[in-house]
């Protein structure tokens, strides 16, 4: 890999890692102040569902940033499995305290399918990831940890929309379409990003099929 290849790497690992900590964070403040700063305003959410939701995705977050820096993959690699045991933990509570919620949504159905359909994504990827790493094969533990965390970094996406669409066109009428575009064009180009990794791909086609 080239010089300017490596310093563009760490500086996007760099800005992932920096959104993800921000957002993340700031969901994890929303825990430590037992959620004072969050009223519910939507009497048919679950203020059980929203709130575990919240706590589990700012942990997901921080911790699924460092997963991809590669030198604590390699030299720390204890400290990479137990940050990976709190991630798919994580996600897992996220998703599913996320997917009941879904639904309810105030903003109607097309934005509540769109969370619910994150939902339903998001655990198995992980799962996925996680049961890849448990029979060591590690390219596909690679693959499917990009694609959970792809669907993880839709916190921050979404974020980044909200401000945009509410300039735009409106909070009301962005937020449907925002609910599918934090996570959607993300995976897509997770997945372009693994198609174009030509070493990745002979990785995968040489590695042995597990018994």
């Amino acid at each position: 890999m080239s010089v300017a290849a490596r310093v563009a790497g760490s500086i996007t690992w760099g800005l992932i890692a920096f959104l993800s900590v921000g957002v993340g964070g700031y969901a994890l403040f929303h825990v430590a102040t037992g959620f004072a700063h969050m009223p519910l305003t939507n009497p048919m959410l679950a203020p059980w569902g929203l709130r575990t939701h919240i706590a589990a995705s700012g942990f997901a977050m921080i911790t699924g940033a460092f997963q991809f820096h590669k030198g604590l993959r390699t030299k720390f690699k204890s400290v990479h499995r137990w940050l990976g045991r709190i991630y798919v933990t994580a996600c897992v509570v996220g998703g599913l305290a996320g997917g009941t919620i879904a639904l309810s949504s105030t903003a109607g159905p097309v934005a509540g399918w769109g969370f619910f359909l994150l939902a339903v994504c998001w655990v198995p990827f992980t799962l996925l990831a996680l049961a890849a790493a448990m029979r060591r094969d590690f390219v596909a533990h690679e693959r499917w940890m990009i694609r959970s965390f792809a669907l993880t970094f839709g916190a921050v996406t979404l974020r980044l929309y909200l401000p945009i669409g509410a300039m735009t066109v409106g909070f009301e009428d962005s937020y449907p379409i925002i609910a599918w575009a934090a996570w959607v064009p993300n995976l897509i180009i997770a997945e372009l990003w693994l198609r174009s990794r030509p070493n990745l791909r002979l990785r995968a086609k040489a590695a042995p099929v597990p018994a």
